[in-house]
């Protein structure tokens, strides 16, 4: 911790055998900062450095959109039309689409868990056909497509030719979800962020390439603050 205007301000240290300065960095799933060091920096030389920046990191922390709970009667985007949560007790365990509603059966201590595991098998759905679809017309193979619950990135394409994404893209708009995927699908191809690889991800999108990727600047701290 580190205090400025009598708060106290959470900071996670980390040395880095690449880092080759002291720096800081906003960790939106955790509500946090990283102060990150090279190794052989001393550890309270770094904090100097982050107390330094205290004013920052106290305003960098006031601007993390608020936490979204998957609670009943909150509002969830859904592929990015906003549902409401119904929590339904007098049901047994399942999760159902109703009338711009997403209801939740079972007790209220598994409503989390069993949306979130709904929305996994949503954002599957929508993923697998479009993977294969993209990879066929750049005539790769993917070995793999998992979803996982990534605070660091959207996606990443394996040197296996696994392709992994967030299933917090089930909350963003489809264009979104399309861009990613051609963003990897592409990554099959060009393994780096070279100007042929950027031609090839615009190619694969369905759409302009520039409105998904600004959208996602702008709201993806947002979309890390549900369900937590």
């Amino acid at each position: 911790m580190i205090e400025h205007a009598g708060t106290s301000m959470p900071i996670t240290f980390v040395r880095s055998v690449r880092a080759r300065r002291v720096s800081l960095r906003v960790d939106s799933a955790r509500r946090c900062i990283l102060l990150t060091a090279p190794k052989r920096m001393p550890f309270d030389v770094a904090l100097r450095f982050a107390e330094t920046q205290a004013g920052w990191i106290a305003a960098r922390l006031k601007r993390l959109p608020a936490r979204q709970p998957f609670i009943d009667g909150a509002h969830v985007p859904l592929f990015g039309v906003p549902h409401r949560l119904r929590h339904r007790p007098d049901m047994r365990g399942t999760v159902w689409l109703e009338a711009g509603e997403i209801h939740i059966a079972g007790q209220p201590e598994h409503l989390a868990r069993r949306l979130r595991d709904w929305l996994t098998s949503e954002i599957r759905r929508q993923l697998m056909p479009l993977v294969h679809a993209k990879a066929a017309r750049v005539e790769r193979p993917v070995k793999s497509i998992s979803v996982r619950d990534s605070r660091t990135r959207w996606g990443s394409c394996g040197p296996d030719g696994g392709l992994s994404f967030s299933w917090r893209l089930v909350l963003a708009p489809p264009e979104v979800l399309d861009y990613l995927v051609a963003h990897e699908v592409a990554h099959l191809v060009h393994k780096n962020h070279g100007p042929r690889f950027w031609a090839l991800a615009e190619q694969l999108c369905d759409g302009p390439m520039d409105p998904p990727r600004t959208w996602l600047k702008a709201n993806g701290e947002t979309l890390l603050q549900y369900g937590a």
